[in-house]
């Protein structure tokens, strides 16, 4: 039975509207997809972004710090937004689930994710989140919260914070015994909760993992056969959006790192669903990554997305 880890974006969840019947709304739809590849018998793990969420759930702490209220750190934040992701997640598709017959059932799992604490990201935070923003909005906000923003992908100014990579995935033994009893999973969402360890054990840390990265982690401890990055095209290009742009179908991974060196993939974009994709196919024999859109799962076993191969 082929095992997929499907990693979903955040964007994907939450668009223009950020309220919670928008976004279950859309989970409901997320849902149909993915009982296609459930009911054909796939072993199947999902994780999540959070980017969208948590950075709206941050603005909503700080709008309402106080002595007697005070807001919860980022990595409260990532859990929360995990939490609540995954409640919506695990409902929309055990819906689906029983009304097309089917005897699975989702499980979702807060999951945390452990990182080294000495990770450079600490010292150069790379990772959006939040809502887009126009330039004066963000030099604004730069002023007022002493926070770094940038321009992300051409849709607008974001705020960004320490991303480092994941290491270890905490649970990934109880996601295992979930997947060998017949649930499908819900975990490391938004990246996971972000822990180091010491010697008390582990504490929470104020950073976002990216999806596609502990996707990657997670599907290599859980000897996935397929890792799933899903995006908002149907395949990889290179030079994207020009009028020589060439769609990718199979692609090696050492073709991958040569386009990586001649700056085919956007840094905040497409370059981490890349790099996460060679990182996982060059973990183990007989993987591959997929990079596609939602609307595609239902091709997966057909060839469709970019596969890249070892």
């Amino acid at each position: 039975m082929n095992r997929l880890v499907i990693a979903l974006g955040g964007n994907a969840i939450l668009s223009d509207d950020a309220s919670a019947r928008a976004q279950q709304r859309a989970l409901e739809e997320t849902s149909l997809h993915l009982c296609e590849l459930i009911d054909r018998g796939y072993e199947v793990i999902i994780s999540h972004g959070n980017g969208p969420q948590v950075g709206n759930l941050l603005l909503q702490q700080q709008a309402a710090d106080s002595t007697k209220n005070p807001a919860m750190p980022l990595n409260a934040c990532v859990a929360m937004t995990q939490g609540s992701i995954g409640y919506w997640m695990q409902q929309a598709l055990n819906n689906t689930l029983e009304k097309s017959g089917a005897k699975k059932r989702a499980v979702a799992l807060v999951t945390q994710v452990e990182v080294d604490e000495s990770d450079p990201s600490f010292e150069r935070p790379t990772k959006p989140i939040g809502p887009f923003l126009s330039e004066e909005e963000a030099r604004v906000k730069m002023e007022e919260e002493r926070q770094t923003y940038v321009e992300d992908a051409g849709r607008g100014w974001r705020k960004v914070v320490p991303s480092p990579k994941p290491i270890n995935i905490i649970e990934v033994d109880a996601i295992d015994t979930l997947v060998n009893a017949g649930f499908v999973a819900i975990c490391a969402g938004g990246g996971g909760v972000p822990v180091v360890k010491n010697e008390d054990g582990y504490r929470g840390v104020e950073a976002v993992i990216d999806k596609d990265f502990a996707s990657c982690k997670m599907a290599e401890l859980l000897k996935a056969d397929k890792l799933v990055i899903l995006t908002g095209v149907d395949n990889v290009y290179i030079n994207y959006g020009k009028q020589n742009q060439e769609k990718l179908e199979r692609v090696s991974a050492s073709r991958l790192n040569a386009l990586i060196e001649e700056n085919q993939f956007a840094p905040g974009s497409m370059l981490p669903k890349v790099e996460a994709a060679i990182e996982f196919v060059n973990s183990g024999e007989g993987r591959e990554a997929i990079i596609t859109s939602l609307e595609q799962l239902k091709n997966l076993y057909r060839g469709a997305g970019t596969v890249v191969y070892r």
